[in-house]
């Protein structure tokens, strides 16, 4: 068995005196490890850093065995945003989410926004929606895709403000206004005739809000499992140059990444 592919590293781990397995995230392969031969030494180490774009040759005698990765540098982005708080959070983040993938199921479109993503995670001042708006692809990848395209309850496209917790789906103002209290909100950003202007902080953080429920109420705590750490600390650091008037909306944010927290009535 043997396959060629690109691929953005999502981890390592030491693996004896010298080698480690990496954990990448392929363009045809999906969430795949391999042993690299050498992977612990100081030849490698830099490539072999979250974040980063590589080329790597698979090979193994059974399609079910660990394999040996043979890696080649395409795009060394880590070193470079080691000084930029919000972007290791970031990087920790995606890798996070990556790791839920069932290991070899392509997911070919996340890959390729991924690597979107991160060829410009060092502009702070884009990157929280970009990150918002991929969680959204996320969860509609892995089929708990959100309807934000009319209003659940009347089906107008107009005025749609909040999102249902059970449904998934988008309610305008009219149609939610009772039951506001109980409804996330959808930040115009998230929409599907959003104007692709930057959103202001209280939408960012209604987003990662409403990204950060269906996440763990979808993904993550049917697994057992919880939303990764770095996820708030990436949210926080990309609002911390904000006005201490939106403090509010740092709490928010906070409150989004324990899933669970806001009602699901």
């Amino acid at each position: 068995m043997e396959w060629t592919d690109e691929a953005i590293v999502l981890g390592v781990r030491r693996h004896g005196e010298a080698d480690a397995i990496l954990e990448a995230m392929t363009h045809d392969h999906g969430r795949h490890l391999g042993l690299v031969r050498g992977g612990a030494g100081s030849r490698l180490r830099p490539v072999l850093q979250a974040g980063n774009s590589i080329r790597v040759n698979w090979r193994a005698r059974l399609h079910e065995h660990l394999g040996y990765y043979l890696v080649e540098a395409l795009r060394l982005r880590a070193g470079a945003l080691l000084g930029a708080s919000h972007a290791v959070y970031a990087i920790a983040h995606l890798a996070g989410l990556c790791r839920v993938l069932p290991e070899r199921d392509p997911h070919p479109l996340l890959h390729e926004v991924l690597t979107h993503i991160l060829d410009d995670i060092d502009d702070r001042h884009h990157a929280g929606q970009r990150i918002a708006l991929f969680e959204l692809l996320f969860l509609a990848d892995l089929g708990f895709g959100l309807d934000l395209s009319e209003c659940a309850l009347t089906g107008t496209k107009q005025d749609l403000i909040y999102v249902s917790p059970k449904s998934g789906r988008a309610v305008s103002r009219e149609a939610g206004e009772i039951w506001r209290n109980k409804l996330l909100r959808l930040p115009p950003f998230l929409r599907q005739d959003a104007s692709g202007e930057n959103p202001s902080p209280t939408d960012l953080a209604d987003g990662f809000a409403l990204t950060g429920f269906f996440l763990g109420r979808r993904v993550f705590e049917p697994r057992g499992l919880t939303l990764p750490d770095a996820r708030q600390s990436f949210m926080l650091a990309v609002m911390r140059d904000q006005p201490k008037s939106l403090a509010a909306s740092a709490a928010i944010i906070a409150e989004s990444a324990v899933p669970g927290t806001r009602t699901d009535e």
